[in-house]
């Protein structure tokens, strides 16, 4: 927003959202669906097609210049853009229902004749160019310049040099009065070649679809103009370069053109410094590629979610993912395609999806080329696994510190968590720890179950993150644990894990239905054996003995009261695998279900309550050029496992963090996130 916004500053249907495409049903409807209600020149077709190719070159330029695979050679700023940039340029095709307003309403002006368009004039082409080069282009420079007197520009043009770093739809962004200025300039070469008799419909194509095109190429915050053409005699006058118009918003005072810097050459404006930056990004010395600190391995959810990419739709990116939209739902059948070719294609890896900033480190988010239900097929593991290898071998060797396997790429059957690639790779990771995240994440969960509870009913009991949440409740917490598995033998194998004198608070349920009993001796056991629980009492004991004797008596009493336990009796769950209604209808009344399963469990309960996924708040002012949510995540905020990541990285541990849970590292690592400014959600 300008720093003081003028008259008109807003456009008029600001206010209505969404709504505003409204204005283009008459349009739609004269042009498709009834076309023989439709001008004899077919005005309302051709401007739906003009209105369609211009968002459909609007989207190619937003998504290429966010593929980093062809950007980051020639990048120009390193500095990336933010939540509130997106949304300042999110409204940035009002231009086009502008544009098509007054154009439509020129036409249908009565008496005035702009209308009845042949498809096309030759002659009208060479009119249209010379009009653009001279008056256009000529009153467009002085303007621009206008605009940049500080009054004018603290009221309207400062809203759009809020972008530092250009996108290619920011040559757009500017406040309603702006553009009507702009509209009346633009306008010029139309009504000049209509005027000299060479209008036609073909007009309106080129020179809209012209005008998009350069606006673009200009706003692109990387060098593509071949070195060839932009040295050729004479271009440098005639065409700028995204480099050229980057100096522009990087030094505000130089390089005011439109398309053609003659009158920055003309006129004294032209940046001293604008060949010497198109050579370095042209050559990749602007931005020069750094290497992450850490690498974050995210993979497709289902199949909507690759529309959720950065380079996919900037808006929708940028929030929450959702399946809600139908327009999203039309767009499903674009999703096949997608699969096959990531999946059959050669040579496809591992992609740059997203870059960041943390404190001094710089973060990268790749993507594994998979689908979620894709590891769930065993056939499917080899080639899955071979994915995340080579990407764990190219970082490496570029020298990253930290990679974390995300969500379903550290899966137990997949991988092992991680230990597969590190038990076959150890030897020659010389720079990259592998991390699966999970120890914050089982954090995380363990922070959101009140202290002082007395028993947990836990599903997923025997998973990674199951066993180290139901050792440490036991051995840290004195919690009684109902793990609920079929497998004997697993549950076994964790509860010998455990310390003896805490195992008698491990229990194996196979359902919630299940009761536990709860004996004398085991209740004697807890008074016994519990190493905290003795060293309160025996502090008790030095100041008065027998009261002392008359509270463990009463306990012990209150204890055998209840001499059984179940899912139906105990009021946190911790939920880790998927739970249906039916299951949840079994916990009672004011039940919390703790959460650590993916995707999150209904909620069917109005009388209990949810938490949510284990996730983290990065700490806001020390994280930089953040623009996309991460899957359903609010902005600013990522999954436990990829904080645990960051906070391996942050506080330079040694060690890969992969395979089973050290429920030991659990508070040191809780700790580290606290010292680091993450706030647990």
């Amino acid at each position: 927003m300008a720093s003081r916004p003028g008259f008109a500053y807003d456009f008029p249907w600001s206010k209505i959202g969404k709504m505003k495409y409204a204005i283009y049903l008459p349009m739609l409807y004269r042009g498709i669906v009834s076309p023989e209600n439709d001008d004899s020149d077919q005005w309302h077709f051709h401007m739906t097609m003009i209105v369609l190719l211009r968002y459909v070159m609007a989207q190619f330029f937003i998504s290429l210049s966010r593929i980093h695979a062809i950007t980051e050679k020639t990048r120009i700023q390193s500095k990336g853009i933010d939540f509130k940039q997106v949304d300042r340029e999110d409204h940035w095709d009002d231009y086009i229902l502008l544009q098509y307003i007054v154009m439509s309403m020129v036409h249908f002006c009565p008496g005035l004749g702009f209308k009845n368009f042949p498809l096309f004039e030759k002659k009208g082409m060479w009119q249209l160019l010379l009009l653009h080069v001279g008056p256009t282009e000529y009153v467009y420079y002085w303007l621009h310049r206008l605009l940049h007197h500080h009054t004018l520009y603290s009221a309207y043009h400062s809203h759009h040099h809020a972008s530092f770093v250009t996108e290619p739809i920011t040559g757009s962004v500017h406040p309603f009065m702006e553009h009507i200025m702009y509209t009346a300039n633009f306008a010029i070469p139309l009504l000049g070649t209509w005027m000299c008799n060479g209008a036609s419909m073909a007009m309106f194509y080129v020179y809209l679809m012209g005008f998009d095109l350069l606006n673009a190429i200009g706003h692109c915050n990387f060098e593509f103009v071949p070195k060839f053409f932009a040295k050729f005699p004479g271009v440098k006058y005639l065409l700028y370069t995204p480099s050229y118009h980057s100096l522009h918003h990087s030094r505000v005072h130089t390089n005011f053109c439109l398309f053609m810097p003659i009158y920055d050459y003309a006129y004294g404006t032209m940046d001293k410094s604008s060949e010497e930056l198109y050579d370095k990004a042209i050559e990749g010395k602007a931005s020069p590629k750094t290497t992450p600190d850490v690498v974050f391995m995210a993979h497709g959810t289902e199949l909507l979610s690759m529309f959720h990419l950065p380079f996919a739709f900037r808006s929708f990116s940028s929030r929450p993912f959702t399946t809600d939209s139908w327009m999203l739902k039309m767009l499903w059948p674009l999703t096949l395609p997608a699969v096959a070719a990531l999946r059959f294609l050669p040579g496809v890896k591992a992609f740059v999806s997203d870059k960041h900033r943390l404190k001094n480190m710089n973060i990268e988010t790749w993507v594994t080329p998979a689908w979620g239900f894709q590891f769930f097929i065993r056939s499917e593991f080899k080639h899955i696994n071979a994915k995340i290898e080579r990407a764990i071998l190219d970082a490496d060797e570029r020298g990253v510190r930290v990679l974390g396997l995300g969500a379903l790429n550290k899966n137990e059957a997949l991988n092992g968590g991680g230990a597969f690639f590190v038990q076959k790779h150890e030897k020659n990771l010389k720079n990259t720890k592998v991390v699966h995240g999970n120890t914050l994440t089982a954090a995380a969960i363990i922070d959101k179950i009140p202290e002082n509870v007395k028993e947990i009913f836990l599903t997923g009991a025997t998973s990674k993150l199951g066993r180290a949440i139901a050792l440490y409740m036991a051995t840290k917490k004195n919690c009684r644990v109902l793990m609920c598995t079929t497998s004997e033998e697993r549950f076994e194998k964790i509860k010998m894990e455990c310390p003896e004198k805490f195992r008698h608070l491990l229990f194996r349920v196979n359902n919630a239905n299940e009761k536990v009993e709860i004996t004398q001796e085991s209740t004697s056991n807890v008074l016994k054996k519990s190493g905290s629980f003795l060293l309160s009492r025996l502090g008790s004991l030095k100041n008065n003995n027998n009261n002392n004797n008359r509270e463990v008596e009463t306990e012990e009493k209150n204890d055998t009261k209840t001499n059984y336990s179940s899912g139906r009796t105990c009021r946190n769950w911790v939920v880790g695998r998927h739970c249906d209604k039916n299951e949840q209808s079994l916990a009672p009344s004011k039940t919390t279900f703790h959460q650590f399963v993916v995707p999150p469990i209904p909620e069917t309960r109005s009388d209990c309550a949810y938490t949510d996924l284990p996730a983290f708040r990065l700490p806001e002012k020390e994280a930089k050029d953040f623009k996309t949510c991460e899957m359903t995540m609010e902005r600013g905020c990522v999954h436990a496992c990829h904080a645990g990541a960051l906070i391996h990285a942050l506080e330079g541990w040694q060690h890969h963090e992969v395979g089973a849970i050290d429920p030991e590292k659990i508070d040191v690592t809780w700790k580290a996130s606290k010292k680091h400014g993450f706030a647990c959600l």
